[in-house]
């Protein structure tokens, strides 16, 4: 069968036999061994980014088809992102790729000692709405510099992205070696039923329980990037005009659709009433005055998820915001006042541009209210005070964070990104990215012509005493 028969056979992601096909036909070009070559996956790098470069007006406009996101957002928070992490695998994958030496133990003297970095096979990408292409096409490029195969997986709730994906992966690769699967819950479920050698999913809890299930039926190994509730903390000494812009930004970021947005926060109450004033202005300020007629500003996903949000806010005081548009499916920031661990809006991650505000007095309040919940997926403190900063750091597990900022740890290839508890497991970006896909195997390569008389029997005094000598 030829590689378009495979991919009409394909086409609507829908056919256990189509998807089961593709799977043995990428089983098949892996075996081949061509994509373990450096030349290989620096030009299938290289081809993608052309095609990314062509695709890009196509993609920025899918995306605000889709979740209504502007140019501007769009190229920061998702193309200029997958562009940064190509150019820094492209620039990074020779030395990746490169055997690691590593000093021997005396017990194995004189071997040489290494470890080499090997593709684990046809790998599975499960991607997300909320950030529909950065999410696909990052870890697929730490996939592909690593040399797997991979069957790519977008969410059916951002279709036209999806499609663009399809079409742009199309063109660059034959699907015996990258195969865009298009569908929802049943192709979801097909996928899952192939015994895949990795898998990594980006998404809900949930979900995230459901793949790690089918997964344990083959022991295929999983990075699950999840989330959580992800507390924001202004302490007394912060400054609050800095906070109150960066809190902001974190939250309005795809309209608090991002799974390293902000959840609450928790504000010292000596300055919390001038703080939520400023970060009121903020947020009016950065959707020029009425997000509901802001042509830039992002809408929630679908009326399933825009209904959950505005369900959040109905019945709680407002202290800012709290409009909404269910024909745009438009939620207005919005910030909630005399919030208890108990309320409804603290029982599940958010997922909108709505914050809950929080207050504590001393440091044993709140370690009391972030301690309440599962390790989050991030972690942000605005503090003016080191003492403070180190406290957290040390009191607290989370994926990552910021200190006096928010996001922005995740923007970076030499820095890991990922989560930790019920907010994941694994990581990936840059280094990472490409070492979470692959098996790194370890080596040692010992000369013929040397051998340590002491590992053979028999064994007695001499050796003994000697060999518990050299073992300590």
């Amino acid at each position: 069968m030829g590689n378009n028969d495979v991919k009409d056979r394909i086409a609507a992601g829908t056919e256990s036999t189509g998807i089961q096909e593709i799977w043995k036909e990428q089983k098949r070009y892996f075996a081949s061994g061509v994509t373990l070559r450096y030349a290989f996956r620096l030009q299938s790098l290289e081809r993608l980014q052309k095609a990314l470069d062509g695709f890009g007006a196509e993609l920025e406009q899918a995306l605000y088809d889709d979740l209504h996101k502007s140019s501007s957002e769009s190229y920061l928070a998702e193309i200029g992102l997958v562009r940064a992490e190509l150019h820094y695998m492209k620039r990074h994958l020779r030395s990746f790729m490169r055997a690691k030496r590593v000093l021997p133990a005396i017990s194995q003297l004189p071997a040489g000692t290494f470890t080499l970095a090997e593709p684990y096979g046809v790998v599975l990408v499960m991607a997300p709405w909320n950030y529909p292409v950065l999410l696909c096409l990052e870890p697929l490029i730490d996939a592909v510099a690593a040399g797997n195969c991979v069957m790519l997986k977008p969410s059916a709730y951002a279709p036209h992205v999806s499609a663009v994906l399809k079409k742009l992966l199309g063109s660059v690769f034959s699907s015996n070696y990258v195969a865009v699967i298009e569908g929802g819950r049943e192709a979801n479920g097909q996928l899952l039923e192939q015994h895949f050698d990795y898998i990594f999913f980006t998404g809900g809890v949930e979900v995230g329980k459901l793949v790690l299930r089918k997964a344990a039926e083959y022991l295929t190994p999983v990075t699950l990037e999840l989330g959580g509730k992800s507390p924001c903390i202004v302490d007394e000494t912060a400054d609050l005009e800095t906070a109150a812009r960066r809190v902001a930004f974190g939250k309005l970021l795809n309209s608090g659709q991002t799974c390293v947005a902000p959840d609450y926060l928790v504000v010292h109450r000596s300055v919390k009433v001038k703080f939520v004033k400023l970060l009121a202005v903020q947020l009016q300020r950065m959707e020029r005055e009425d997000a509901l007629k802001n042509q830039d500003y992002p809408r929630i996903i679908n009326e399933k998820h825009f209904h959950r949000v505005v369900g959040l806010i109905q019945g709680e005081n407002v202290l800012a915001g709290g409009r909404f548009n269910e024909e745009t499916l438009q939620i207005e920031p919005t910030l909630l006042d005399d919030i208890t661990l108990d309320s409804p809006v603290m029982q599940e991650e958010i997922f909108g541009p709505v914050l809950p505000v929080l207050t504590y007095g001393s440091r044993e309040e709140l370690k009391d209210i972030i301690l309440h919940f599962e390790k989050p997926l991030a972690f942000y403190l605005f503090t003016g005070s080191r003492d403070m900063r180190n406290w957290a750091l040390r009191s607290f597990s989370f994926g990552g964070g910021c200190i006096n900022d928010t996001i922005l740890h995740l923007a970076s290839s030499r820095m890991a990104f990922g989560g930790v508890g019920a907010s994941g497991m694994g990581c990936y970006h840059g280094r990472d990215g490409f070492e979470t896909f692959s098996h790194r195997k370890s080596i040692a390569r010992m000369p013929v012509h040397l051998d340590d008389p002491l590992r053979y029997q028999p064994y007695g005094k001499g050796k003994d005493k000697l060999l518990r000598a050299l073992l300590r």
